[in-house]
């Protein structure tokens, strides 16, 4: 008796001619290490072209192209035209450059395809032991929990909901908001906390209300007294404070809340304390500069960012928790698909599926492990000193300048400032000052980001940039000074 099916072809998602993707692959790395050997040489940021965009709206493939031409479409109609952040003078917003090693590493994470909930494999080895270089570069207990995350959001949102369940008046893993008989839960930031806040509030299910931004002082730092009166005011009004987030760098400024007041203050009111250190933790790194965040190491859990500091390619965000118990209680779960067994794949359980909302992660982690033990934490030390010292500096030439206004201080690696011309009002230098943006933009020079601090539009500079150095940033200073200068300087009529 014959099989039917002995001769039949499996179709399958494998190259089908092994060699020719082996040569496209080798390919496609050497241009990578071109284009990041010759950034400086190319524009920081480039408009995607119309017809560009014209020939993205592609109709749902049927028949594929085939590897090499979708390749080539891939070098013809994506990779010119990011936002800049790969650039030396891109200093918008708190992006990181990548690393060409963390892009290595995340595409050998992606061919192993791991998945990280757990399982006697590699990779949860891999991140307990990244989580626990990471807890030391922060100065939190070895026996504290943590997870690595997509980003700031998630991470801050994360910790927040471990706060939530932590400080509940009863069981919320049973009760939840809806059965609660106490008062709304509320947690406060100062009104320079990033928006995740407001979204953390909404989506965990308090309602927008339930984030009281708390007015900041004019170093753009929470007011303490403020904070005291809105939760005193709250506790009389039958609400029920739990928690209160501490800015190690808020986004506008990179303002930094006095951390020791704030945890003295949590632990004498009962209150979950939570940093958000998006960017501004990783300078605990430097000798030099981590005193702006000392106090950060008390807190009950800390939110931050690799993708920022460390620059390791998008996207990686960590949530630390001091109390592993409390992390663990407020996302535990169970089923029989998931249950450890004393042997085989699943021995010991799924470690990470019960510290976040998360079962299905990537090998975030091994970017992160493989560029910290190529490079060792001094290298990365060194640029968060320079990238601050080089603000600094930067702050300094602004103050200096005849035509330059500084809209706030500069304590950490971001400058706010605008070009100022005499006899001119806010409104019509928010025009100025935002057409001067663009132009610095459109044409290639570098990248700023923007704000708006008590009513005035702010050129705003945020230096995560490894591969920046001071004459980059006084290059586009320089420009803003040109550009401004012709914009403002008096109508000629030719007779």
């Amino acid at each position: 008796m014959t099989d039917s099916g002995a001769d039949v072809v499996q179709t399958t998602l494998d190259p089908v001619d092994w060699d020719g993707f082996r040569a496209l692959a080798h390919r496609a790395i050497d241009d990578t290490i071109d284009r990041a050997r010759s950034l400086q040489d190319r524009p920081a940021w480039t408009a995607v072209p119309a017809d560009v965009r014209a020939r993205l709206a592609t109709e749902l493939p049927q028949v594929g192209v085939g590897e090499s031409a979708v390749y080539e479409e891939f070098k013809a109609l994506i990779e010119p035209y990011t936002n800049g952040n790969r650039h030396p003078r891109f200093f918008g917003w708190v992006q990181g450059n990548g690393l060409p090693l963390g892009a290595l590493a995340d595409f050998l994470a992606a061919s192993m395809n791991q998945h990280l909930a757990g399982f006697d494999q590699s990779g949860p080895i891999v991140e307990e032991q990244v989580l626990m270089w990471l807890k030391q570069m922060l100065g939190m207990p070895g026996n504290a929990s943590g997870i690595l995350l997509s980003g700031g959001t998630m991470a801050n949102l994360t910790g927040v909901a471990v706060a939530r369940a932590a400080k509940y008046p009863g069981d919320y893993g049973i009760d939840g908001l809806q059965g609660r008989s106490t008062g709304p839960m509320v947690f406060y930031g100062s009104r320079d906390t990033h928006g995740w806040a407001t979204k953390s509030a909404e989506f965990l299910g308090f309602g927008r209300d339930a984030f009281v931004a708390v007015a900041s002082n004019n170093d753009f730092t929470i007011s303490l007294q403020a904070l005291k009166d809105a939760v005193d005011g709250d506790r009389d009004r039958g609400r029920v404070p739990f928690c209160v987030i501490g800015n190690a760098g808020t986004i506008n400024t990179g303002a930094i809340d006095p951390m020791h007041s704030l945890a003295d203050y949590c632990g004498a009111e009962g209150l979950w304390f939570h940093v958000d250190g998006a960017f501004g933790a990783l300078a605990a790194l430097s000798p030099r500069y981590r005193h702006l965040v000392d106090g950060m190491q008390r807190a009950d859990s800390i939110a931050f960012d690799l993708h920022k500091w460390l620059s390791l390619p998008f996207e990686i965000g960590c949530l630390l928790v001091r109390d592993a118990a409390a992390h663990r209680r407020a996302f535990s779960s169970s089923g029989e698909y998931i249950r450890a067994l004393d042997r085989g794949v699943i021995r010991g359980g799924l470690l990470f599926a019960g510290l976040g909302i998360e079962l299905t992660r990537g090998f975030k982690a091994l970017k992160a492990w493989m560029c910290l033990r190529a490079y060792g934490v001094k290298r990365f030390a060194d640029v968060i000193e320079r990238n601050i010292s080089d603000v600094q500096r930067a702050a300094q030439r602004i103050a200096a300048s005849n035509c330059l206004e500084l809209l706030a201080p500069a304590p950490l690696n971001v400058v706010c400032f605008r070009f100022h011309q005499g006899g001119l009002d806010d409104a019509a230098l928010n025009s100025l000052n935002q057409e001067i943006l663009y132009r610095i933009q459109e044409g290639g020079y570098g990248v700023f980001s923007s704000t708006v601090l008590n009513g005035r539009f702010a050129l705003r500079m945020a230096n995560v940039n490894h591969r920046a150095g001071y004459a980059d940033l006084l290059t586009l200073i320089e420009a803003v000074e040109q550009i401004g200068g012709k914009l403002t300087a008096p109508a000629t009529t030719t007779l």
